[in-house]
Formats: C-alpha cells, sequence, structure tokens
C-alpha cells in the first residue's frame, strides 16, 4: 500500500530520493515517529533531487493563491513545476483558476484568452522545459464563441511534454449557489457549459480523467470516467472556505472510494482579492479512500507516488465495477454533444 507522502515547505521526505545523474544516492531522514506513517509532510526544495522509485510514479499537485496579476501566477506557478521536476514528478497538477482569479466578472472576461494566446504558450514552453505533463486545471477561455456569446469557458487542459495539447475539458456543471451571508457565486453569468466529458487521457502516472471543482458534487461524471478506463480523476479546485471546510475532503474521499480510482485535487488557498479567500488543503486520495497527501495553508505543493498494482488489487478484492446493477439504474456513459451553435 502507498504510504509515501511529500509537502511543501515543511518537514523531510519520507523515501529515499537521487540526486541528478551521475551523484550518490543519498537518504533524506524521515519524519520524527509521532507523525502518522501514511501522512508525511516534506522538506523545503532542494535541486537535482529525483525520485529514486521509477517502478511507482511520482506526481505533484500544486496549490496557489492566484490573484488578478496574471505575471505574477505565471512566476508562482512556474516555479513550482520546476521544482517538481527537479523532483523527479511526471505530472504536475495546477488548480482552477491557475491564470487568474479576477476581483469581479468585467476584469475576468476582459483578462481571458484563447488557447492559441501567450498564456498556453508559455505553459507550453514550460512542459517541454522540464519534460512534465501539466494538467492546467481550469483556464479562463475565450471559446470560438466569444464573439456572439461574450461569454467563456472553464477549461481544463491537458499537456504532454512536448508542449501539445492532448485534451481540452471544458466545466459542465457551473457553481450558480447562493448560501445567504456566505457565498454567493454564479459562474454561468458569464461561463458557459461544457458539452461533453473528455475520456481519459493515458500518462506515465496512469489513465487520467478530467474534471474541475463543482463537478466533485456529482458522482456520475467519475462514474462515467472511470467506465472508460480512468486510474486517476482529477479535481482542480477553487472551493470556498464556507463550502470546503464542510464538504471538500469527505466528497474527494468518497469519489475515490466509489469508483477505486486514485483522486487528485489542487486547490486556490488564501486570499485572492478582496472579496475572495479559497479553503486550500490540495490533496490526494488513494483508491481505498485514505488521504496520502495534503498541503495545509499556503501555496506549496505535495506528492504522491501512484501505484496502479495496488489499484488493481483493490479493484479485484472488492469488484465493484461488476456488481452495478446497471439493469435497475442504467449505466453512466461518457456522451460527446456538439458545440452549441
Amino acid at each position: 500500500m502507498l504510504r509515501a507522502v511529500i509537502q511543501t515547505p515543511l518537514c523531510p521526505l519520507h523515501r529515499a530520493f537521487c540526486q541528478a545523474p551521475g551523484r550518490q544516492l543519498r537518504r533524506i531522514p524521515s519524519c520524527p515517529a509521532s507523525r502518522s506513517p501514511a501522512l508525511l509532510s516534506c522538506a523545503p526544495w532542494q535541486p537535482g533531487i529525483m525520485a529514486a522509485n521509477a517502478l511507482k510514479p511520482l506526481i505533484a499537485v500544486c496549490q496557489l493563491t492566484s490573484t488578478p496579476d496574471k505575471e505574477q501566477n505565471f512566476a508562482s506557478c512556474s516555479q513550482l513545476i520546476r521544482e517538481a521536476a527537479q523532483r523527479g514528478a511526471c505530472v504536475v497538477f495546477l488548480p482552477e483558476a491557475f491564470d487568474f482569479i479576477g476581483s469581479d466578472m468585467q476584469e475576468t472576461l476582459s483578462l481571458a484568452e484563447n488557447l492559441e494566446g501567450a498564456q498556453i504558450q508559455r505553459y507550453a514552453g514550460l512542459a517541454r522545459e522540464c519534460g512534465v505533463w501539466l494538467s492546467l486545471g481550469g483556464f479562463h477561455e475565450r471559446g470560438e464563441d466569444w464573439a456572439s456569446t461574450q461569454r467563456i469557458y472553464n477549461c481544463h487542459l491537458l499537456l504532454d511534454p512536448t508542449g501539445h495539447i492532448v485534451a481540452t475539458y471544458r466545466k459542465t456543471h457551473l457553481c450558480d449557489v447562493e448560501l445567504e451571508g456566505r457565498v454567493s457565486m454564479k459562474e454561468s453569468k458569464f461561463t458557459n457549459p461544457g458539452p461533453e466529458i473528455v475520456p481519459p487521457v493515458s500518462t506515465p502516472a496512469g489513465k487520467v480523467g478530467l474534471a474541475i471543482c463543482y463537478d466533485l458534487r456529482f458522482p456520475e461524471i467519475s462514474l462515467a470516467l472511470t467506465q472508460e478506463g480512468a486510474e486517476i480523476l482529477t479535481y482542480p479546485s477553487a472551493f470556498t472556505v464556507t463550502t470546503g471546510s464542510a464538504h471538500w475532503e469527505v466528497l474527494l474521499r468518497a469519489r475515490a472510494i466509489e469508483t477505486q480510482c486514485y483522486v487528485v485535487a489542487a486547490a486556490q488557498t488564501g486570499k485572492n482579492h478582496e472579496r475572495r479567500t479559497s479553503y486550500g488543503h490540495t490533496m490526494v486520495v488513494d483508491p481505498w479512500g485514505s488521504v496520502i497527501a495534503q498541503c495545509q495553508e499556503g501555496p506549496g505543493l505535495c506528492y504522491a507516488q501512484i501505484d496502479l498494482g495496488y489499484l488493481r488489487r483493490i479493484r479485484q478484492e472488492m469488484p465493484i465495477c461488476t456488481h452495478r446493477r446497471a439493469d435497475l439504474y442504467g449505466r453512466v456513459t461518457v456522451l460527446k454533444k456538439p458545440l452549441p451553435p
């Protein structure tokens, strides 16, 4: 069972890491014995450190405090991506709104770009420079219908190490929530709902199924992705403190348990602007429902090894998929719909 968990910038890594090629392997001291063996935090970044166990791929999950300042946000993201690459991560996950969080609807619309714009080109360059896959968890996209709708898409992109966009998922469930005196959000005022669920994509860490934030509350999408072969479900998010403190962990763990997938959830944290504070608690959950990596407060990274052998053993010992009663309640499938005119 997977035990290694890493979080920057607190205490040392639990597993052995090696330095850059040609240097000696060295062990980093483990955390104090008083900590749970399943939840360890990690040391500050050190150049040249890579994962020693290549059989279990290492992923890195970013926690950010995006603001309306796109340049500052890119600087923060690029630093974390480079750090993750130095550690040996093969896939780096960024949260929803990694590009920016606008202070109001007008600012959000004005800062949005299309997929051919400068922002995505810079991230493509980072993917090539670092030789990693990038999950860009929620990009404010001006789609092909921008001129007619004046609305954007909340777009989750997956880039390969050549910088090529291999998948684009546009958020299908928009967050329109009114909790009196606590949370007021109406994403549909300026965002178009996505038209389809995108089939999982094969990566060095496993088959990744794409979703975004509010999608977490709808188990149908996770079941559809799992039935299409997903081994990792990712929910890049920007949960509020109110909803995050109540629902974040329990929803992530539920999605992992019911699908027997790894669940990866990069998150926004802290004060994004005067009227917005995000919950944080970036998290990785294993197929048994155990939290194996987590950030607490502030920007940073957590790491986890993906053990697909462990995943397959869980699915074999408790074959939930074959026990489903599609004859009673149907089968959730990935249905593609045409883009609206």
